[in-house]
């Protein structure tokens, strides 16, 4: 995702805090200071608007093409295309839980913290996926849990 400023954000956004400009969380601070938490919720703000802008354009486009196709090709093409914008939209609308998700998680405090430890998930792996739930140890043994199930 590309950094955008505060302009960028919905029209109903109001920030936290001024950040500045170029601003991004360092080690040096405190883990998921106020400043920290800004970025990071803004980063995730903007994301969510740019996946409703995209998942709205792809509604326009699936509902403007034109149904009466005779072309068998050109048919078979458009629903190859239609097959593909569905399965992204899909992938969108599980990606906006996981963003509402991480939204809630500032409004209780606990965002940046792992939802099985309560340990920091740590400023890399956030800045990585701003919506990371688990830290590495707890994801690594998700990852391996659910390896397990599908082999089993």
């Amino acid at each position: 995702m590309a950094e955008k400023s505060i302009k960028d954000l919905p029209a109903d956004y109001v920030p936290k805090m001024d950040l500045p400009e170029g601003y991004v969380p360092t080690d040096k601070e405190e883990y998921m200071s106020d400043k920290q938490v800004e970025y990071f919720r803004r980063r995730i703000i903007q994301w969510k608007e740019e996946l409703l802008i995209e998942s709205n354009e792809t509604i326009a486009n699936l509902k403007s093409e034109a149904r009466d196709i005779s072309d068998d090709a050109e048919r078979a093409s458009r629903e190859t295309e239609n097959t593909f914008e569905l399965r992204t939209r899909d992938r969108y609308r599980k990606l906006l839980k996981k963003i509402n998700k991480a939204l809630d998680r500032f409004k209780t405090g606990d965002y940046g913290f792992c939802e099985e430890t309560d340990e920091e998930i740590g400023l890399p792996r956030l800045i990585a996926r701003p919506i990371a739930t688990l830290c590495i140890d707890a994801q690594e043994r998700w990852e391996l849990k659910q390896k397990i199930t599908k082999e089993g």
